[in-house]
This record gives C-alpha cells, sequence and structure tokens, in this order.
C-alpha cells in the first residue's frame, strides 16, 4: 500500500458515472473499492483501474439497497485497508411511465435503491467518519431532485430525498470539522442508465441538452473530496431549470411536458413494457457511456415523429 493514498468507496462502479468515478480515482493514484450488484462487470472496472494506475483495487459486490449488506461491505473495506477516507455514492436506477402505470415493485425498486441505498451508504460512512474524525462523503443526487418531471415520479421522488438527505448530514456533523458532506446534482449525462431503466412509457428516455460526459462529474466528484462544497450544480442550465420550477411555475407546468417529449426521451425508439435493470442487474448494458447519440440530432428526429405522429391522428 502506499502510504498517502486514499482509501475511497465508489458505489455504483459498474457502469456510467460511478464506473468514471473509478476510473478518475485511480488516475489519481487511490486505492479504490468498487461496489455495485454484480461481480463480473466490477471485475473489467477493477481491470481498467489497475491499469490507470490505482494503488489497489477491492471489489466487493453489494445490494446498497440491503443494509446487512453495507454493513458487511464497510466491515471489508475497513479490514483490508484499515480505514475509508472517501466515499462517492453513485449507485442509481430509473423508471420510466405515469405514476399509476409504474408496478410497485419497480416504484419501490427505484426507492430501494436510490434513496434507501443512499440512507444505508450514508448510516455506515457517517459512523466510520465521524470514529475517525474526518473523511468525506459525496451523494450523487440530479436536477430532477429539485424539480418536477413526467413519467418519472420514481425517480423525483428518491432523487428530492437524496437532496434533503444530503441537508441533514450536513447539519448533524458540524462537530467534526473535518467531516464533509457534498452533494452533487447533474443535469443530463451520457451514460446507459437511460436505456438500462425500468420503462412502462414506450418509449427509451434519454440525457435532455446540455449533456454532460460522465468524465466530466467525475472530475467535480473528486474536486469535492479536496476542495470541500457542500452543494454543486454540475450545469450552468440546472439553475436556469430551477429558477424556472420555482420562480415561474405556470410556465414550467406549460413548458415542460412538450420540451420532455421532445428532449428527454427518444420517440423513434419504441419499447414494450419491463423492468430494465431497476429488480436486478443487466450486466449487458453496463457500460462508461451511453447510446443515445448526438442529443441535438435526436431532438430533431423526435420533432419529426411527433409531426407524423399528429399528422396520423388528424387524417384518421
Amino acid at each position: 500500500m502506499t502510504a498517502d493514498a486514499r482509501v475511497v468507496l465508489i458505489t455504483g462502479a459498474s457502469s456510467g458515472i460511478g464506473q468514471a468515478v473509478a476510473l478518475r480515482a485511480a488516475e489519481e493514484g487511490d486505492h479504490v473499492v468498487l461496489v455495485a450488484r454484480e461481480a463480473s462487470s466490477l471485475q473489467t472496472v477493477a481491470q481498467e483501474c489497475d491499469d490507470a494506475g490505482a494503488a489497489s483495487t477491492l471489489v466487493v459486490p453489494t445490494d446498497v439497497g440491503d443494509d446487512a449488506a453495507v454493513e458487511r461491505l464497510f466491515r471489508r473495506a475497513v479490514d483490508v485497508h484499515g480505514r475509508v477516507d472517501a466515499v462517492a455514492h453513485c449507485a442509481g436506477v430509473v423508471a420510466y411511465g405515469r405514476t399509476e402505470e409504474v408496478p410497485s415493485e419497480v416504484f419501490e425498486g427505484v426507492l430501494r435503491t436510490n434513496l434507501i441505498g443512499s440512507v444505508n451508504v450514508a448510516r455506515h460512512t457517517i459512523r466510520l467518519l465521524r470514529e475517525q474524525e474526518g473523511g468525506a462523503l459525496v451523494l450523487i443526487g440530479s436536477v430532477i431532485g429539485h424539480i418536477g418531471v413526467p413519467s418519472m415520479s420514481p425517480y423525483v421522488l428518491s432523487k428530492w430525498g437524496v437532496r434533503a438527505l444530503a441537508r441533514q448530514l450536513q447539519l448533524e456533523n458540524r462537530d467534526i470539522p473535518d467531516l464533509h458532506v457534498a452533494y452533487i446534482a447533474p443535469g443530463g449525462v451520457d451514460t446507459p442508465i437511460y436505456e438500462q431503466a425500468g420503462n412502462y412509457a414506450g418509449f427509451i428516455g434519454r440525457p435532455p441538452p446540455p449533456v454532460a460526459s460522465p468524465e466530466k462529474v467525475a472530475r467535480v466528484v473528486l474536486r469535492r473530496l479536496e476542495h470541500h462544497r457542500d452543494r454543486t450544480q454540475v450545469n450552468l442550465s440546472n439553475n436556469v431549470i430551477r429558477f424556472g420550477f420555482t420562480a415561474m411555475p405556470w410556465a414550467y407546468d406549460l413548458l415542460v411536458g412538450p420540451l420532455f417529449r421532445l428532449a428527454a426521451s427518444d420517440r423513434t425508439r419504441p419499447v414494450g413494457p419491463g423492468p430494465g435493470n431497476v429488480l436486478a442487474p443487466q450486466v449487458e448494458g453496463n457500460r462508461l457511456h451511453g447510446n443515445q447519440g448526438n442529443p441535438v440530432i435526436g431532438i430533431g428526429r423526435n420533432a419529426v415523429a411527433l409531426a407524423r405522429s399528429i399528422g396520423g391522428r388528424r387524417a384518421s
């Protein structure tokens, strides 16, 4: 072990933002503890981290929605390294569909991973960091944790909860100056989460522009481990959206439905109903980047598809 290397535990490390954070930490020479539900994808990421320069890699398959499993995860990390300096909680799943159309087990599955999983990880992180009298926890939220979005109720509820959790932890841990809790809210990010999502809306989701890369979010996460700040919006556009939701709700409510159909779904890729990776991992979908293509071209294709749909209804 390298004496001055940090021990960084990353959940959701098998794909998307979590994978990007793991690779970034590895490039900085940290010890990385890689966490997700499925082992084989984590082994692939572990090899990439070794190649990138990690001080060491430790793979611990864990369902963050299971508190006992999360407790075992932290025990394992401490047994190996003696400490955990930072935790980046990136695990998350999505389900699309109207509130009444998403099956209860899928709705609850999103809340279990995103919200209860965040509580479980926070519970054991904070206990350890308080014992150590220092360290950092970064919770990945979303701009959707500040606004309402049609056809994404479970995700919206979970991310509002994550934002509240981060604020609670910040208030409760002010007595230890070297213990830091950060909340990071990306907007649209080029990851597979949209394609992996549970879907009862009829069309594949896509990240709305401006679309950040997972590498950009990872850079923000690692900066927050070194330069602490309570809250960070990754894209400046997040602040515009939040302002509209809060200050001009009449305009927001009028526009969000049409804009969601145009910019946050792919109307050229219909999909049948199913739970996606909400209830169980889908190994074949785990990767760093998504497969949605250029967002501006996607909006153009959606506009054509919607125009044809409207024209077809009028003709009939």
